[in-house]
């Protein structure tokens, strides 16, 4: 792993049930995350995703990829464009540093209107970690690192 090496993307479709589920797990009850009239009451087209729930779709995006044993240090984060049901979120990563046991990665989800979220994510590696996202145990060929016989879960 160097600087300049790309991640591969993950795709998330927008559902009213993840925004809704994210926002209710995160606690944070304001009625534009599930109330799609007190949404339009407050100017808004839609219901819209968290930041909550954003922050935790980058930090599995990150952990998906370095493997089950790092550590998230640092995830700063800002948003731009709401992120509405019936759209989709490319998340896509880009290394900038690496130091002997961390990574910085420059994070960019992009929807249907623009840029959701920007910013970095500092990740700890273990020693002896897989160098790409593959976690220790899962049989080669296994899409996406998905053990076999396990389905894999989308957001």
């Amino acid at each position: 792993m160097k600087a300049g090496d790309e991640l591969p993307a993950l795709t998330i479709p927008l559902t009213r049930t993840l925004i809704v589920a994210g926002a209710l797990a995160s606690r944070d009850y304001q009625d534009v995350h599930h109330d799609a009239e007190a949404a339009r009451a407050k100017g808004s087209p839609e219901i819209f995703m968290n930041i909550l729930t954003t922050n935790g779709l980058v930090g599995r995006y990150i952990t998906d990829h370095f493997g089950p044993r790092c550590t998230l240090r640092k995830v700063a984060i800002r948003l731009g464009a709401p992120n509405y049901p019936g759209d989709t979120m490319v998340l896509r990563g880009t290394v900038t540093e690496v130091t002997d046991d961390a990574a910085v990665v420059r994070v960019v989800g992009t929807n249907g209107i623009g840029h959701h979220v920007t910013g970095t994510v500092t990740v700890g590696i273990p020693e002896g970690a897989p160098e790409r996202g593959v976690p220790e145990g899962v049989p080669e060929g296994s899409p996406e690192g998905t053990p076999e016989g396990i389905p894999e879960v989308t957001a």
